[in-house]
């Protein structure tokens, strides 16, 4: 498959060609993974949630609705089904009583943790194509990448 040329309105440059293709590759690869998450049990949200729980947690509502970019409402909801799920739960904060915060379970850590090793072979299934040259390569880009990301 093809990149597909740049929007209408960008200028081609040779850095919105490379983030073209950066963008374009990513989304693919994403796709591409994303149907080994469908063994896990738990939609996009739901994984993408509870990430956030077991990297960045404990957390109060807000602010999960902040990282996730999606309403007060749909967080409550996403971690409310994590919760009836026994992946999540709600805890009060140990420095101010009055905040609730939400935390990943054992078992939540645990489903993500077999769910990224799914991702990560597939990943890796797709990275194994490549040569040991272009894989430096690959690794190379996205360690840079990785440095320019929060």
């Amino acid at each position: 498959m093809s990149i597909p040329d740049l929007p209408v309105g960008v200028p081609a440059t040779e850095l919105n060609q490379l983030a073209n293709t950066v963008h374009s590759v990513s989304l693919r690869l994403l796709r591409q993974v994303r149907v080994v998450d469908g063994t896990s049990g738990l939609s996009g949200p739901r994984i993408s949630l509870l990430s956030v729980l077991v990297f960045a947690g404990p957390l109060p509502i807000g602010k999960l609705a902040k990282i996730e970019q999606i309403s007060g409402p749909a967080i409550t909801k996403l971690a409310d089904g994590l919760a009836r799920d026994g992946l999540a739960r709600r805890v009060r904060s140990k420095t101010d009583r009055r905040v609730v915060l939400v935390e990943a379970t054992k078992a939540g850590r645990k489903r993500l943790e077999e769910g990224r090793a799914r991702r990560v072979d597939a990943v890796a299934a797709a990275l194994g194509q490549l040569d040991r040259k272009d894989q430096a390569k690959v690794r190379a880009a996205f360690e840079t990448l990785s440095g320019l990301l929060r």
